[in-house]
Parts: structure tokens; sequence; C-alpha cells
């Protein structure tokens, strides 16, 4: 029995270690079912974040997919289903000779960096494409001023000349994708695009440590900052949710522009950091550090998805997602979305050196987190 114990504790840790490889990965939302029109989906890029969680789902609902990247950049997740999908090889900067005279039923531009990139790709395929659907961001509303964030809010189309050094790169950003966004409706018009604007986007295949820091830190214990005051909110979307929406927006043609944000409540900081630690057993004293002159003299102003309430950040969680509900868009629950972060993050698709240096490296905000408790505690 205790050989039968030990081979089974070897077995299990050797498969907590595996790349986790789903083939409905979007499951636990609905049942993804067949679709009932078979769509040939091209998406300019898929082997990022978002891309794989779009072709598994895409797949699992019996549609054809090809892909068109540069060919340098091996998808990390879901890899046994790339060997279904047709992959094109080319340059969105000087080479789309492999998207000429070919025909989809739909384009997904999850790639599309700079406005000549879509400009270009949605100019060549509007004869041959039904609809342009342009992965933008939230950031079109840059600054976040006032509170109305609906679709119709005016979008950053020019970088302003009074533009200080630090708020250069969220104009850039903001603008390239509303510049981004009026190309792909301007080749394809309003009645064949749709426009997707993601919040934070979370969850297994992340490629940055925004939201992982969160896990790796809560795990860790001990003393921690809990930064703004307890009422305010955040905003972010597991992809996984994005993704199956945002193949269903295709399947229904439902042409539009959407903020796609959640979860689907009010969700404060403090609700987050809470449900997040309730999926670990570690001791932990929560430090509420609320003063924003505080926060902002000591550079804490973003550990996303908290964002400091200073007037140009300030209505950055508050982005209306009740046109892309109405559109079908749901969301996980956060302990679903800790679970399959987890699953992932502990899997051998993430290198033990990431792991490691979440909490150590130079960037991670833990580096600095004793020294502004000190501080905090001396006022």
């Amino acid at each position: 029995m205790k050989k039968n114990r030990r081979e089974f504790l070897k077995a299990g840790a050797a498969l907590s270690m595996m790349p986790i490889i789903e083939s409905n990965p979007l499951s636990h939302l609905i049942d993804i079912g067949k679709s009932e029109e078979k769509l040939k989906i091209l998406i300019l890029g898929g082997t990022g974040f978002l891309g794989p969680h779009q072709i598994a789902y895409a797949l699992g609902r019996g549609h054809e997919v090809t892909t068109f990247t540069r060919g340098k950049t091996a998808p990390k997740i879901y890899t046994d289903l790339f060997s279904k999908v047709e992959k094109l090889v080319g340059d969105r900067e000087n080479d789309l000779e492999a998207l000429k005279n070919r025909k989809w039923d739909v384009v997904i531009d999850n790639s599309g960096r700079r406005t000549k990139w879509t400009e270009d790709s949605a100019q060549l395929l509007k004869e041959n494409v039904g609809y342009y659907m342009y992965t933008s961001s939230l950031s079109v509303f840059y600054p976040f001023t006032g509170d109305d964030f609906t679709e119709s809010r005016k979008v950053v189309t020019k970088i302003p000349d009074d533009a200080t050094p630090q708020q250069l790169g969220n104009y850039e950003y903001g603008v390239m994708k509303a510049t981004s966004e009026l190309a792909a409706i301007d080749a394809f018009g309003e009645e064949r695009s749709m426009i997707v604007r993601p919040t934070l986007i979370v969850g297994p295949g992340d490629q940055t440590d925004r939201f992982p820091y969160w896990l790796a830190r809560l795990e860790k214990g001990g003393d921690m900052i809990i930064p703004g005051s307890k009422d305010e909110l955040i905003q972010y979307i597991d992809v996984r949710d994005l993704a199956g929406w945002m193949i269903r927006l295709l399947e229904n043609k439902a042409a539009g522009t959407y903020n796609a944000a959640g979860p689907g409540f009010n969700m404060t900081t403090n609700a987050f950091v809470h449900g997040i630690h309730a999926s670990y057993n570690s001791p932990i004293n929560f430090i509420q550090i609320d003063d924003l002159e505080f926060l902002r003299e000591n550079s804490i102003i973003g550990i996303q998805p908290w964002v400091i309430q200073l007037p140009e950040y300030a209505g950055m969680s508050q982005c209306n997602n009740s046109k892309a509900i109405q559109a079908g868009l749901t969301f996980s629950s956060l302990s679903n979305t800790v679970q399959a972060t987890k699953d992932w993050w502990y899997s051998n698709a993430v290198s033990d050196e990431r792991r490691n240096n979440i909490l150590t490296s130079e960037r991670s905000f833990m580096r600095r987190e004793k020294d502004i408790l000190e501080k905090w505690a001396s006022r």
C-alpha cells in the first residue's frame, strides 16, 4: 500500500506539470456544441495570448481556421490543436502575398499593432471576406476622465500638443487602436465591421505577469498592501470568456462596437484580492493604503487590474459593458479564473525562471513592498 501511494503521488505530481490541453477549453462557460453555419475564419496573429483560445473554441464549434503570422512564435497553449489549422506565413509590414486571392467568411485582426497594418489588410481583404473583427482596447478612451464610458464615447485620435512625457505612451497606444478601428470600418463599412475593446485580459496563457503576480503574492502571504480605498472598482476579463464570445459574435454576424469588460457586477479591489486569497491557505496580513498622495509619491500607480484614482485613470475601471452582455458576453467566476490560471502557471508551459522571478525580479512590486510598508507605518 505504501508503494502504491508513492506511485500515485509521483504520477499526480507528473500530471500537474503537464501542459494544459483541452478539446473544449471553454466548456466551463457554456455547452460548446456545434455552430449551425460552418465559418472559414482567418486570424491575423493567433499564436499569442488570445488567439489560441479563439482557435480552440472555433475548432470545437466546427469552424475552419487559418492563421497568418511571421512564423516566429510558437503557441504555448493548446499546441496539439494547431495541427488542425492552416498556417500562412508573411509580414504585416511588407508581405501580404499569402492573403491575396483567398476567400474567408470572417477575419479576426489580433495583431493590428500599427494603423497601417490594419489599413493594408482590411483594404486587401474587403472584397473577399464577409466581416472584419478588430481586437482593439479600452485605451481608445484615454484619458479616462468623466463618467460616460459607453461605446459611443469619443475616442482619442490625436496626441495633444500638451501631452507630458509620462502620458505619451498611453496616448500613442490609444490613438493607434482608435485609428485602426476607423481603418477597419472605412474598408468594410459599419455593417460588416466588429470592433471589440477588451479591458485587462487575464487567464491561462497570460504573457504578462500582471494577474499571475496577485496569485503568486497571495500564495506567499505575510504583510501585503491593498492599494486604494475599499470601494474602488476594478475590471478585467477572462481570456476564455472573451475568446468564445468573439467567435459567437462572428457566428451571429453581430456587427458593431463593444466594450469587453468584466466582471458582470461592480467588483472592488478588496473583493478581488480576498476572492483570490480564498483559493489559498496562506497566513496574510492585509494593509490598506488609501492615501492617494502617499500612493503617488511612492510610485504605486497601477498593480493591475487596480489603477490609481488620478483624474486620467479614474474611469478606467468603469467602462459600460451592457451592450456586450446583451450580445451574449458572459463571465467566469473569479475562483474559476484563478484555478484555470493556477493550473497553467504550474504546468511546464511556464518556465521555472518566470515563476521564480515574478516576486524577486527588479520589476516586481514585492521588491519595494516592505520599504513602502515601513514608510506607511512611520507616518
